[in-house]
């Protein structure tokens, strides 16, 4: 059980070397610098705006509160760092979500050494679409289904005191079904399938999702944890999940597997 889940956070750190690949790196870049352009820009925006009310402020209020400035910028700053902290994930995968697919087949193509099977057709996309949706709308309702009684926990006397651990266990098994989906859709599967092919390594999947959890916390790092998510989640695929019916084995590469 916990070598499995260590197992499962190394995949995260051989994700994070996998972007760095000169035939990979392109992938990352430039969901990268929209990310970043993005926060560059919201910050920016929501600075002037403080300004412009500190400069609305300056002239009603009386002198001897001029000292409050200070402290008002830094109540501001703080603001500002804590909506980071908490939606840059949720924007931050809405941005790179168009991007994350191409990674994963980018570094698929990259680990086994040749070419995947012929891309997927605009045609064959729009024929795809309803079954997409509708493994997208199953994904949010297995969420859903699960979250609003793990929120009722919190409120119940001595039980919620180990709501904020099954919350973070299920924080860390969503993110790490969200991040295979893109290895694993590529290959067709949709949510159903996905979801019973991770609990045959369940330890594995929350050591993934477990890592990828804590990092994502930590800030700028937290700008390549997503798209080293997504190369880790391709690796874990391949050496754990792909089946007879997949593409052939990994070549070239050491394993983390034994």
């Amino acid at each position: 059980m916990q070598t499995g889940f260590f197992k499962g956070a190394l995949y995260l750190l051989l994700g994070l070397k996998l972007i760095l690949r000169p035939g990979i790196r392109r992938y990352v870049a430039l969901p990268l610098v929209i990310n970043i352009a993005v926060f560059a820009l919201l910050i920016a925006v929501s600075a002037a705006w403080f300004h412009s009310l500190v400069n609305v402020l300056l002239p009603v209020l009386p002198g001897w509160l001029d000292w409050l400035i200070w402290p008002l910028w830094v109540i501001f700053i703080v603001t500002v760092l804590l909506v980071l902290f908490f939606g840059f994930s949720l924007l931050a995968n809405l941005i790179a979500a168009p991007f994350n697919g191409l990674l994963a087949e980018a570094v698929e193509r990259e680990l086994r050494g040749e070419e995947m099977q012929p891309g997927t057709g605009f045609w064959q996309l729009l024929r795809e679409t309803p079954a997409i949706l509708l493994s997208q709308l199953l994904k949010m309702g297995y969420a859903l289904l699960r979250a609003v009684p793990l929120l009722v926990l919190f409120v119940i006397p001595g039980i919620n005191l180990i709501a904020p651990l099954l919350w973070l266990v299920f924080g860390a098994w969503m993110l790490a079904l969200e991040y295979l989906d893109y290895p694993m859709g590529n290959h067709g599967l949709l949510f159903p399938q996905q979801r019973r092919r991770a609990r045959e390594q369940r330890w594995l999947v929350l050591g993934f999702g477990g890592a990828t959890t804590a990092l994502t916390t930590v800030p700028i790092i937290n700008f390549l944890i997503m798209p080293a998510a997504v190369a880790g989640a391709t690796v874990l695929w391949l050496e754990q999940f792909a089946n007879d019916d997949s593409p052939p084995p990994i070549k070239g590469r050491s394993s983390v597997a034994p």
